[in-house]
């Protein structure tokens, strides 16, 4: 049997669904996606938003200072 370190086999990702349904219930995981997908979301923008949310602060400080 070959090792697959750091790689989701679609076998491996089945069973945690279906372990994750047991525990969770059908009506609790669609819930749990959301916050997950919300959870992912905002870690990529925080690791690569720096930057932008700069550009934010100071594009709104230029447009007070217009006005």
């Amino acid at each position: 049997m070959f090792a697959t370190f750091g790689i989701i086999t679609p076998t491996v990702a089945v069973i945690a669904l279906v372990i994750a349904l047991v525990i969770f219930g059908p009506g609790k995981l669609p819930d749990l996606g959301k916050a997950l997908g919300k959870g992912i979301n905002e870690f990529k923008s925080a690791t690569n938003g720096d930057d932008k949310e700069e550009e934010k602060k100071e594009e709104k400080k230029e447009v007070s200072k217009s006005e």
